[in-house]
């Protein structure tokens, strides 16, 4: 790419980069897009040439936001953001180095992900209306994220053929599209099974015209159900269960996780089921399941 171009230029390049090559979500490249849109306007305001930055000037645009009150959260992510950015400069031969690669982030406090207890699942699942194609699809959802420690966009993404009755799994596409393939139990595999006999069908003959449904859940109108979509729809099913809104689709897959290793299973394992580049990203359920066990200790334990 040539030194010349625009700011803007290879800030669009940017973004092609990480929708072409790294495959990265809608949602995450708007992320970046709003982000870096930010930066340059602050260079704007204040004279500054992101193609030709000092750690100096970068440090008084982290202050800047910090004088603003942005959370530290807010912060470095956007950090975050210019470091890949910066990163990629270098790849193409815009500039000779990073300068945002040694400011250091935030320091933020430990926080344990919010998991689930079982009798929250229960009062979810019961929510769900069997009586109608929607609340089969519902509960297949349910069923499906509480088995897989699916992401809420992986479940938008599946198809029927995406899951296998015979081997008693799923296909997931996680982040980059990198494929994996996790175990369901029979409990999830029934309530699909029921869903794709009983409920999707009805619910595709719903759609007037146009190309038929192609996603494995299927909105009241017979039309695929984005992540949006499917997470208002979890939602709303929290609030007929009556139970706390922390309950988000995450916190399903951080119980999936805790399950697993308060379980005994091994470490690499639920880093592979859940799709983890990294291990230590994994690593902060160990504590998660660590407290579990504390907590069973002291309500089971005569001496708890």
């Amino acid at each position: 790419m040539s030194e010349s171009a625009s700011v803007g230029e290879l800030v669009d390049g940017f973004l092609t980069y990480l929708t072409d090559v790294r495959r990265l979500s809608p949602h995450t490249v708007r992320a970046y897009k709003t982000d870096l849109q930010a930066y340059v306007e602050w260079c704007d305001l204040n004279g500054a040439n992101p193609l030709n930055m000092t750690q100096r000037r970068l440090r008084a645009y982290m202050a800047n936001m910090t004088r603003a009150r942005y959370a530290d959260k807010t912060i470095n992510r956007r950090l975050s953001s210019l470091r890949t950015f910066y990163g990629w400069l270098v790849r193409e031969d815009v500039i000779e180095s990073n300068p945002a690669a040694p400011i250091p982030g935030r320091k933020l406090p430990k926080t344990l992900p919010k998991t689930m207890v079982d009798e929250d699942v229960r009062r979810i699942l019961e929510a769900c209306d069997e009586s109608t194609a929607e609340g089969l699809r519902d509960r297949a959802l349910i069923e499906l994220l509480y088995a897989s420690g699916a992401r809420i966009s992986e479940a938008a993404a599946l198809k029927p053929e995406d899951i296998d009755f015979n081997q008693g799994q799923v296909r997931l596409f996680g982040k980059g599209s990198k494929e994996r393939i996790v175990p369901l139990y029979d409990v999830a595999l029934e309530a699909i099974r029921t869903y794709l006999q009983e409920g999707r069908p009805e619910l595709t003959r719903r759609r007037k015209g146009g190309r038929r449904a192609q996603a494995l859940f299927v909105s009241a109108r017979g039309n695929d159900m984005t992540a949006g979509a499917l997470r208002t729809r979890f939602e709303r099913l929290v609030t007929l269960a009556g139970v706390s809104r922390a309950v988000t689709p995450h916190a399903m897959r951080h119980t999936f996780a805790t399950e697993l290793l308060t379980g005994g299973a091994d470490l690499k394992a639920v880093q592979e089921l859940l799709g983890h580049e990294s291990l230590a990203t994994t690593q902060i359920y160990t504590h998660l399941s660590v407290e579990r066990l504390k907590a069973a200790t002291r309500q089971a334990h005569p001496r708890g």
